[in-house]
């Protein structure tokens, strides 16, 4: 863009009495040059003609009211993101930027002042998720001394690191880091988990929001359950593939999801249970010795107002049932990494032991396949991710030194398209495994998985380094598969109005400048429900989003955006359109008296706005048929008057 030409051209705009450019205006020096503007020329409005008010529009409005003007008497021309960088041709460029500048230089001609209100704000906070990001986000907000509620959708917190072994780089036992911290929650006084349970509804506005909490019936009263295990060990139900398992093993209908679980409460699987499908059996309650057990229990609901919103939905391995050139679905020795992790955990299916699905024997030789579902360009499977799933690498490198450092005589192959190692002591890691604990890492990709006769896999793979065919009998294959946003993710977003990627993943307000908040003020972001990360950055961003979360509770009050709706009672039909859009619930009814008669005949019901709730998003104003519903701001005639200028 020509900037000297467009402020050349804006010059001669009527009503414009001073045109001028700076290289930096958001600088010191180029606030400076705005309020000398302001003071000599006495202006009534200002137009920065710049990049995206997302940007700097609070850094210029800040400007404007020190030099005594309104800060909402500012408006912002975005021609860098809209215009300039999106354009090729200069002279084309530079006769956009100076239209988008007169549709600006229209709109602050008939801009008013506005004063913002202020609204009160909740110190209590809901982070929703249980997992590592939502458990150290609680008790970061905790110890600042503010109360916050944790709400989980399974029967206990702990989230996939529950399901853990080791943790990559140091080989930390994931229960010994984990477990501790879920107690810690569970004893702190600020801190209330309501786990399985699931968020039905949330309404209001950044320091005061209304959430309505679901907590599924567990049929065992929480208060009474000691934990004993005496109702899941005597259940006649045993066929219930476990979920903390991965269904590589089988749980009863009542149970306790796993030995270090938070709450430590039993749960009746409402689907299996014989007494609740068929009324027979009972079993559970007769071995109950605290009378914990509640075959009447029904969902209640708990309605809790928060200042603040944290995300941490986690995330969960793609389904990988269409990848059938890998034998999934025919060999039980293909094995996802996270099945894969509960073989080797103490806990798991094979207590610890390294050994084949198929048979129990130990294998002698293993082939890790990287970026199962990851990295894949258009894809061709469906099901498949277009991004690196970061975690991959570096798991299945600490998967290949645990192997070898059990079971020093197994054969470990790892095909790869590239190593990536971006965390801090993570390529020393990677070479560990290579160099230290002999992994054979192969650059190339594995086509095809067959099983064979002799009940040993068939492994055909291309070595794009020698340029060689290879096929390798491996006893059991591993499969790093992708990982993705957990799939309540998404209705949540709807739920809170915050913006999601083609991904699913939750999108920041800025990626480099606000990368925990989202765009929708009060709701925070922690976790890989953002974006794929592995511990310790998930452990970083929620203590991030934990101290933004703190930031806004240590304030009273907030001032309120300006920009609201308000009704043109001579115009008001009272139809109620405005009232079902609003999302805020902002816009009630009155009766109103139109005349001078006594007989009030002309009392008619008009819309009224609520401007400390009201968000000042105008969906009133676009569905209101008679076009008495107008926003502050942004008004329809100065809309109308921007778009005039663009004709012109």
């Amino acid at each position: 863009v020509d900037v000297q030409a467009v402020s050349d051209a804006l010059a001669k705009e009527p009503g414009v009495v001073y045109s001028t450019n700076y290289q930096y205006m958001c600088s010191e020096a180029g606030q400076n040059l705005i309020k000398d503007a302001v003071k000599e020329y006495g202006l009534t409005g200002v137009v920065i003609c710049s990049c995206s008010p997302r940007m700097h529009e609070g850094t210029f409005r800040k400007a404007a009211e020190k030099a005594g003007l309104n800060p909402y008497q500012l408006e912002i021309a975005n021609i860098r993101e809209q215009c300039s960088w999106i354009h090729k041709d200069m002279e084309e460029a530079t006769e956009k930027a100076v239209i988008l500048a007169r549709a600006a230089v229209a709109k602050v001609m008939l801009d008013t002042p506005l004063t913002p209100g202020e609204s009160r704000v909740v110190k209590r906070a809901l982070v929703i998720g249980g997992g590592i990001a939502g458990i150290q986000t609680a008790l970061d907000i905790a110890d600042a001394g503010y109360e916050v509620d944790i709400v989980e959708k399974t029967p206990s917190i702990g989230g996939r690191m529950s399901q853990l072994d080791k943790t990559f780089p140091t080989l930390d036992c994931s229960s010994c880091i984990l477990t501790p911290k879920m107690v810690e929650c569970a004893q702190n006084d600020k801190i209330t988990i309501y786990s399985y349970s699931e968020v039905e509804a949330v309404t209001g506005f950044v320091g005061n929001f209304s959430v309505k909490i679901r907590r599924k019936a567990r049929f065992v009263d929480e208060d009474k359950c000691t934990g004993c295990g005496a109702c899941t060990e005597k259940c006649p139900v045993k066929n219930i593939p476990d979920a903390y398992n991965l269904g590589l093993s089988n749980r009863h209908a009542a149970y306790i999801p796993f030995a270090q679980a938070i709450p430590n409460v039993a749960v009746l699987d409402s689907t299996r249970c014989i007494k609740l499908t068929k009324g027979k059996c009972g079993l559970c309650s007769t071995v109950c010795s605290a009378g914990a057990i509640d075959y009447e229990q029904k969902e209640t609901f708990v309605e809790e107002k928060y200042g603040a919103i944290v995300a941490a939905t986690g995330y969960n391995p793609i389904n990988i049932d269409g990848y059938d050139e890998f034998a999934y679905s025919q060999s039980k020795d293909v094995v996802t990494s996270l099945e894969f992790e509960r073989i080797l955990k103490a806990d798991g299916p094979t207590d610890g032991h390294l050994q084949r699905l198929s048979d129990g024997k130990q294998p002698k030789t293993l082939v890790f396949v990287q970026c199962v579902g990851s990295r894949e360009s258009g894809s061709q499977h469906g099901c498949g991710k277009e991004y690196c799933s970061k975690i991959c690498c570096m798991y299945t490198a600490k998967h290949a030194m645990l192997c070898r450092e059990k079971y020093p005589d197994t054969d470990v192959y790892v095909f790869y398209i590239d190593v990536r190692t971006p965390g801090k002591n993570y390529d020393e890691f990677y070479r560990r495994a290579v160099e230290q604990y002999g992994v054979h890492y192969i650059k190339g990709m594995v086509g095809k998985v067959a099983p064979q006769a002799d009940g040993t896999l068939d492994v055909q793979a291309s070595d794009l380094i020698s340029n060689e065919q290879l096929h390798i009998k491996a006893d059991m294959v591993v499969l790093a598969a992708a990982i993705e946003a957990d799939k309540s993710a998404r209705p949540l977003a709807t739920m809170l109005t915050a913006s999601m990627d083609t991904n699913d993943f939750f999108t920041e307000a800025h990626a480099k400048l606000r990368p925990v908040e989202s765009p929708t003020a009060g709701v925070f972001l922690s976790g890989v429900c953002q974006g794929p990360k592995d511990i310790p950055e998930t452990v970083a961003q929620a203590g991030a989003a934990a101290s933004k979360v703190i930031g806004l509770l240590a304030k009273d009050k907030l001032s309120c955006n300006p920009c609201v709706s308000h009704s043109d009672p001579m115009k008001c039909n009272g139809c109620s359109s405005c009232a079902n859009v609003c999302p805020y619930g902002a816009i009630t009814y009155e009766e109103k008296d139109f005349s001078r008669r006594k007989d009030g005949s002309m009392i008619r019901r008009v819309a009224v706005v609520n401007e400390a709730v009201c968000q000042g998003c105008g969906a009133c104003t676009v569905a209101c048929p008679s076009g008495a519903m107008d926003l502050k701001g942004f008004a329809t005639s100065q809309i109308m008057a921007e778009v005039d200028a663009i004709c012109k």
